[in-house]
């Protein structure tokens, strides 16, 4: 059986937060005891099913010209690819064969997908979200327009409560969804591009650099990007996270205008100016933000 074996994680998101720069090193392998409870898995298009422990996974089953038995989960479930000659019960034993992983990718998956609904923003009076590693709740004032601007953030409780800010938007009581997320999406992106500016002016003499242009992306691909001409590009939802990690962005980036690889030399160059880098990378991957939409 083993020469039938070919089993691949695709996780599927159906709104997905921009990846991080850099992979950062799976967690460690959730032991199958641990994994194993009631639970049913089930495949909208199953056409076969088995027992794994106390588990029902029932799986789409597609047969085509291909040499080996796959394993695919996904946001819908397990499926099961196999070639066209291979017979059921050799196809049942590849699935207990690979039972560890097969639980344990679909209990990842249900994880993540009950992570992504509840980081989801209700667009309503009262909302709220992080801005710079702390929570930010919304209030509709439609009495003032705030000189133009639209949004204006309350400073910080002098109690020492801790208390969440409140972002005031000019608008009615009566604004729908689109327009609240609208109005602070606004707000968010005038404070990144000032937050980055004045990052990247601070770290750019750190590093030897210059810096000409900066843009606002919304790339579903990365953080940011450098071009050799000086040109950077940052996604303006790093704003979501707190300054430190916002500075490991910036400072990679400038570091590319140095390196334009990630040989040891950049990874030197940006341990230079950030030597927490590697952790700061990895809250990239680790820390969850709001699913906007």
């Amino acid at each position: 059986m083993n020469r039938l074996l070919q089993f691949t994680l695709d996780l599927f998101d159906p709104s997905p937060a921009p990846p991080p720069i850099h992979t950062v090193d799976p967690a460690p392998a959730v032991p199958l005891a641990d994994t194993l409870r009631p639970a049913q898995f089930i495949h909208p298009r199953a056409s076969r099913e088995a027992t794994i422990g106390n588990a029902r996974v029932a799986y789409e089953l597609t047969r085509g010209k291909r040499r080996t038995i796959g394993f695919v989960v996904g946001a819908e479930g397990l499926s099961v690819r196999a070639p066209r000659w291979v017979v059921l019960r050799d196809i049942d034993a590849a699935v207990q064969e690979k039972a560890d992983w097969i639980v344990r990718k679909l209990v990842e998956t249900q994880q993540r997908h009950a992570q992504h609904e509840a980081s989801r923003i209700d667009w309503r009076d009262g909302a709220s979200f992080p801005f710079l590693g702390e929570t930010v709740v919304v209030q509709l004032d439609p009495r003032h327009g705030f000189d133009g601007v639209g949004a204006v953030l309350d400073a910080a409780a002098a109690d020492g409560t801790g208390a969440p800010r409140v972002l005031r938007l000019a608008l009615a009581r009566n604004a729908d969804a689109a327009q609240i997320r609208d109005a602070a999406q606004a707000w968010l992106m005038r404070q990144a591009r000032r937050i980055f500016a004045e990052r990247l002016d601070h770290f750019a003499p750190l590093l030897g650099v210059r810096w000409k242009k900066l843009s606002l992306s919304n790339a579903s691909t990365r953080w940011g990007s450098a071009s050799a001409d000086g040109a950077i590009r940052l996604h303006w939802r790093l704003v979501h996270f707190r300054m430190p990690v916002i500075d490991y962005v910036v400072a990679h980036e400038l570091a590319h205008l140095r390196v334009m690889d990630h040989s040891p030399r950049f990874w030197e160059t940006v341990e230079s100016v950030m030597p927490d880098y590697d952790a700061l990378r990895k809250q990239l991957k680790e820390v969850p933000i709001p699913q906007w939409k």
